[in-house]
C-alpha cells in the first residue's frame, strides 16, 4: 500500500486557487461517494477548510501516485485544468509528519489556532461514516487527533493570539454574553484587514455577516465571500441595532463612529452590549466611545501590543511541540510495521471487507427508497457472506501455521488474491 496526501494551503496557493478546489460539507460527502469508482483507493479522508484542501489516501499499487491523485482531484472538482505547482504532495513518513503538524496547528495561518483540530476530527468522522477508513487510517487519524490534543495540553501554543485580526476575534468572543456562533457581525470597510477578521470570525462559527463600505460594489464583493449581505454606508447605524460586533477598517481620514453615532447605536440596542473592534490606521472610532455603557471598544494599539507581546512566546511554545510530534510518528511507524507480520488470513479478511464495502455502497446507491432497517439487514448479510466464505480457508491455514507448508500457502494465497505484506514500506532503513 502507499500512504499519500495531496493538498494546497495558504502558503502554496493564492485564495482564488484555493477557492476552486475547496469542498463544502455536502460536497465532501458527495466526493467520498464518488471515490468508490477508484479501485486503487482503499482508504481516503478529505480535509477542506478556508485555508487548505487536503486529500489523504491509501493507494494500492499506483505507479505515479501524485499524477494519479491530481487526476482524482480534477475529477472530483470537475476541473478542466489543474496547476500542479499550487499543490504539495507527501508520501509515507512525510505524509504522517504533515498530518501531525496540521493537527497540532503548526501548519496553520495562525500558529496555534484551535479550529483545525475539530475540522480534522470532522473530516475523519465523515470518511469513517462513509466506509472510507480502514485499519491504516483508523490508526493514523485517531493518533493525529491525539497529537493535536496533547500539543494544546502540554504546551502554551494556544494561549496567546498572534495576529491583530485573530486577537480582535478572541477579545470579541470573551466580551460577548453569547456564543460567537449566535452573533451578528457588521463590518465597516472592505479591505484586507476586514476580510482577515471576518475569516477568523467565520472560522469561529459566525454565520451572519453584514458589510458596509463607501463603495457599495466592494461591500457586495466582500459580503459574497462570507455569504453575507451588503449595507449602504448611510444605513450602518440602523443596521447596528442588530449587530453584536462591529469591525471597522475603512481607511477614512476621520472618525466613522463618533460619540453621537455610538450613543444612538447603544440606545437602539436597549442595553444589549455591543463589541466594537477598530483595526484602522488612522482610527475609525473615537476613543471616547469606550466610556459609553454597553460598548466594548478595542483599537489597533491595544491589539498590536497584545500580538507583539505574545508572538515570540507562541513560537517558543511551538518548539516544545516538535518532540511530541516526532514521538507520535515513531509510535505510528511501529504500529504500521506490525501490519507486515499480521497473519495472512487477516490480510485477506481486510481485502475482502474493502471489496464488500465498495460493492455494498454501489448496491445501496441503486436502492434509495429502502428503509434504514433494510439497509442494516443487507449490510449484515454481506458481512456474513464474507465471513462464511473465509471460514474454511481460515481453519485450514491455522492448521498448517508454523509448518513447512505455511510458506507455500502464503505464496499461493498471495498470488491468488494479490496480497501484500502491508506496512513494510514504513520500516526504517537499517
Amino acid at each position: 500500500m502507499q500512504l499519500v496526501v495531496l493538498g494546497l494551503n495558504h502558503r502554496s496557493a493564492a485564495v482564488e486557487v484555493r477557492e476552486r478546489f475547496s469542498f463544502e460539507k455536502n460536497e465532501v460527502e458527495s466526493a467520498l461517494n464518488r471515490l468508490y469508482e477508484y479501485e486503487k483507493i482503499s482508504e481516503c479522508v478529505i480535509l477542506s477548510t478556508c485555508n487548505r484542501t487536503e486529500i489523504y489516501a491509501v493507494l494500492e499499487d499506483v505507479q505515479s501516485p501524485k499524477a494519479y491523485m491530481l487526476d482524482v482531484l480534477k475529477h472530483l472538482k470537475h476541473a478542466d485544468t489543474i496547476d500542479e505547482s499550487a499543490f504539495f504532495f507527501y508520501e509515507e513518513k512525510a505524509c504522517i509528519e504533515h498530518l501531525f503538524r496540521v493537527s497540532a496547528s503548526l501548519d496553520s495561518l495562525v500558529l496555534g489556532e484551535g479550529q483545525i483540530l475539530s475540522q480534522l476530527k470532522g473530516a475523519y468522522i465523515a470518511a469513517y461514516s462513509a466506509g472510507f477508513t480502514g485499519t491504516v487510517f483508523n490508526i493514523l487519524f485517531q493518533r493525529a487527533i491525539g497529537v493535536g490534543k496533547k500539543v494544546r495540553t502540554n504546551t502554551g501554543i494556544a494561549n496567546t493570539p498572534v495576529s491583530v485580526s485573530y486577537t480582535a476575534v478572541n477579545l470579541a468572543e470573551d466580551s460577548l454574553d453569547k456564543p460567537l456562533s449566535e452573533a451578528t457581525v457588521l463590518i465597516l470597510g472592505a479591505g484586507t484587514m476586514s476580510e482577515l477578521t471576518a475569516t477568523h470570525l467565520q472560522a469561529k462559527g459566525v454565520k451572519t455577516i453584514f458589510v458596509s463600505n463607501r463603495t457599495f460594489t466592494k461591500a457586495e464583493a466582500l459580503a459574497k465571500k462570507f455569504n453575507g449581505q451588503a449595507i449602504k454606508l448611510d444605513h450602518y447605524v440602523e443596521q447596528a441595532e442588530h449587530a453584536d460586533i462591529i469591525i471597522t477598517s475603512t481607511g477614512a481620514p476621520h472618525y466613522i463612529i463618533g460619540e453621537k453615532e455610538a450613543k444612538r447605536i447603544a440606545a437602539l440596542r436597549h442595553g444589549r452590549p455591543i463589541v466594537m473592534i477598530d483595526i484602522a490606521v488612522p482610527r475609525d472610532i473615537d476613543p471616547v466611545v469606550a466610556d459609553i455603557e454597553g460598548v466594548y471598544l478595542f483599537n489597533i494599539d491595544a491589539l498590536e501590543s497584545v500580538v507583539e507581546e505574545n508572538k515570540q512566546q507562541r513560537e517558543e511554545e511551538a518548539k516544545r511541540a516538535e518532540p511530541i510530534i516526532h514521538e507520535a510518528i515513531d509510535e505510528v511507524l511501529e504500529k504500521f510495521s506490525y501490519l507486515s507480520v499480521r497473519p495472512m488470513m487477516a490480510l485477506l479478511t481486510d481485502k475482502a471487507d474493502r471489496i464488500r464495502r465498495r460493492e455494498l455502497h454501489r448496491a445501496l446507491a441503486k436502492l434509495p427508497d429502502i428503509s434504514d432497517k433494510e439497509r442494516r439487514i443487507i449490510d449484515s448479510m454481506s458481512r456474513m457472506i464474507v465471513r462464511k466464505m473465509l471460514r474454511e480457508p481460515m481453519i485450514h491455514f491455522n492448521e498448517i501455521a508454523g509448518t513447512q507448508e505455511e510458506g507455500l500457502y502464503w505464496d499461493l494465497f498471495k498470488d491468488m488474491f494479490n496480497l501484500e505484506k502491508e506496512g513494510s514500506q514504513y520500516e526504517e532503513p537499517h
